[in-house]
């Protein structure tokens, strides 16, 4: 199966973006911004969006209604992960990554301060998704290598009586305060 990849859209100009992700193989970019719209980067509204990636032969779709870090009933990430909305998305994702190169979009340039990876990607991993991310200078970061840059940051050290699973639990929900507590 296909892993399901990530990008930030940043502030690329279009043809950047669309560049990155035709050398990703991107088939279909899944947009899982809450509010799909820029006003610093208008080239990052839904339509406009839509529009330049459909001239590139890239499908686009939008699930920031059940994927989006920020949505209108609020809650934090482990609440809005056991939402049926967002299990019927991430169901979808899974389904679709079979017949089509997946990449899921949010605005944040780096992985690890984008929802994208610290709510959906956790939780695709987390039933055995193969997830990549593009960065923005065109390599790309298996999910793994990004989990553990997360434990190093965070400082959730090895230790007899914790395992892998109970650090990343920690380590994902201290990064979660600390993106919030940066947009706040």
């Amino acid at each position: 199966m296909k892993p399901i990849k990530t990008i930030g859209h940043s502030n690329h100009p279009i043809e950047r973006l669309v560049a990155l992700l035709k050398a990703g193989g991107i088939e279909r970019l899944v947009d899982v911004r809450s509010m799909p719209w820029s006003r610093r980067f208008p080239q990052f509204g839904r339509e406009r969006l839509a529009k330049s990636l459909a001239e590139a032969g890239i499908a686009y779709a939008w699930e920031g209604e059940a994927l989006g870090g920020k949505p209108k009933a609020g809650g934090g990430y482990d609440e809005l992960a056991a939402r049926p909305e967002f299990k019927d998305a991430v169901g979808r994702l899974i389904a679709d990554r079979g017949g089509t190169s997946l990449c899921l979009m949010c605005a944040e340039k780096e992985p690890l301060d984008c929802h994208r990876t610290v709510l959906v990607s956790r939780r695709l991993a987390e039933r055995a998704v193969p997830i990549e991310h593009l960065l923005a200078d065109g390599t790309v970061k298996p999910h793994a290598e990004i989990e553990e840059a997360l434990l190093k940051k965070v400082g959730t050290g090895a230790d007899l009586f914790d395992d892998r699973e109970a650090r990343l639990a920690r380590a994902y929900l201290a990064r979660e305060r600390a993106m919030k507590g940066k947009s706040a």
